[in-house]
């Protein structure tokens, strides 16, 4: 069930359903609108598919993907396999991704947040601490 304030804020995309899908780098779920995933369909498929890696990658992106639709109570429903790829035993923490939202285990997401924490100083200063712009500001 999503959360009520969550439902409202997806409300302009509702009716286009979701795609959801196997996070690459962890072991959650990501839900995409799908104007979203449409957008990076068509990067993907200016992959060109006659280089190995390409379609090795383009297969185990997609393995897994379903669209998904959540109904007029604000439910949606998690595959069976998806649930057993995120490893979701009782209570989930839905976490807002910028553009997508990551769907994870609550034990397993208050965990990756604690092993991040420890870096996350570092990862700040390399992801977003590039050299200054023209007009000084950073």
């Amino acid at each position: 069930m999503l959360p009520v304030a969550l439902k409202k804020q997806l409300s302009p995309v509702l009716q286009n359903g979701f795609v959801l899908k196997r996070a690459v780098f962890q072991s959650c779920l990501e839900l995409y609108p799908m104007s979203e995933w449409e957008a990076l369909m068509q990067r993907i498929n200016k992959l060109n598919r006659f280089k190995k890696k390409n379609n090795d990658f383009i297969r185990r992106f997609t393995a897994g993907v379903k669209v998904i639709e959540i109904d007029a109570t604000g439910r949606l429903l998690i595959p069976k396999d998806l649930v057993l790829f995120a490893d979701i035993s009782k209570e989930i923490v839905l976490s807002a991704a910028v553009n997508i939202i990551e769907i994870w285990d609550k034990e397993k997401y208050e965990q990756a947040i604690d092993d991040a924490t420890v870096d996350f100083a570092d990862l700040a200063e390399d992801v977003m601490g590039q050299d200054d712009d023209e007009d000084g500001i950073s």
